[in-house]
């Protein structure tokens, strides 16, 4: 099987986008803006017939996963109308299946992130009981070979100290203090416009299900193991 390839002139338009990001330059290069798209929504639709082979997923179409390109200014100090970059994002289907999937295609800042972007407060207190009682499972999940071949460390923004609840001195006191719980892998602009991108894409998905699978299920019981959802 053939996989779609992003066109080296969807990376170019994105570029000269980012050095003219107005609504007149972006009207007279529509064109250019709709193939980019029709490009990227080609790839999506494949890389999400690749992830249902390994996964679950709630979106059932490339443009449901694809993130808008227009800006929303109306609250941002930065009023550049549009987005430089094409983004989609891929929802695991099923109130059992925790964890998200991320794209982000920009010349010079391509990557792909997987996990918790923004778990609600009951979410987020149970996943650092989890830590608190289980850091040695989460240690050996974070150091397995493919997390770290793949991902390296966990990112993700942190609360300045200890959270409310939690010991300061615990040895896991540096995770605990996570607000979000996020894979992320770069790739350089020659990597996404090479044919096995897409392959590449989805092996990197594929290989943070351990991580996911343990998130799910601490996020679907209480702390007696009883199914909460």
């Amino acid at each position: 099987m053939e996989f779609e390839t992003i066109k080296p002139t969807t990376l170019s338009y994105l570029q000269e986008l980012s050095k003219n990001n107005d609504r007149d330059w972006f009207n007279s290069h529509k064109d250019e803006y709709l193939y980019g798209y029709d490009n990227m929504c080609s790839f999506v639709g494949q890389l999400l017939i690749e992830m249902n082979k390994h996964d679950q997923l709630e979106n059932d179409s490339a443009k449901k996963c694809l993130y808008r390109i227009y800006s929303d200014t109306r609250f941002s100090k930065d009023k550049a109308p549009y987005k430089t970059r094409f983004a989609a994002g891929f929802r695991r289907a099923t109130k059992f299946k925790r964890g998200g999937y991320y794209l982000n295609i920009s010349p010079g800042n391509n990557y792909l992130a997987c996990g918790f972007f923004n778990p609600n407060a009951e979410d987020l207190k149970r996943i650092r009981q989890d830590i608190e009682y289980n850091f040695k499972e989460w240690n050996t999940i974070l150091n397995s070979k493919n997390i770290e071949e793949n991902f390296g460390n966990l990112t993700g923004n942190k609360v300045l100290t200890a959270p409310r609840g939690f010991n300061k001195d615990h040895e896991a006191i540096e995770l605990i203090r996570y607000k979000q719980f996020i894979l992320r892998h770069d790739f350089t602009d020659q990597e996404v416009i090479s044919p096995g991108f897409l392959i590449s894409v989805n092996n990197v998905f594929k290989s943070v299900r351990p991580f996911f699978d343990h998130l799910s299920e601490i996020l679907t019981t209480d702390e007696n193991g009883e199914t909460n959802v």
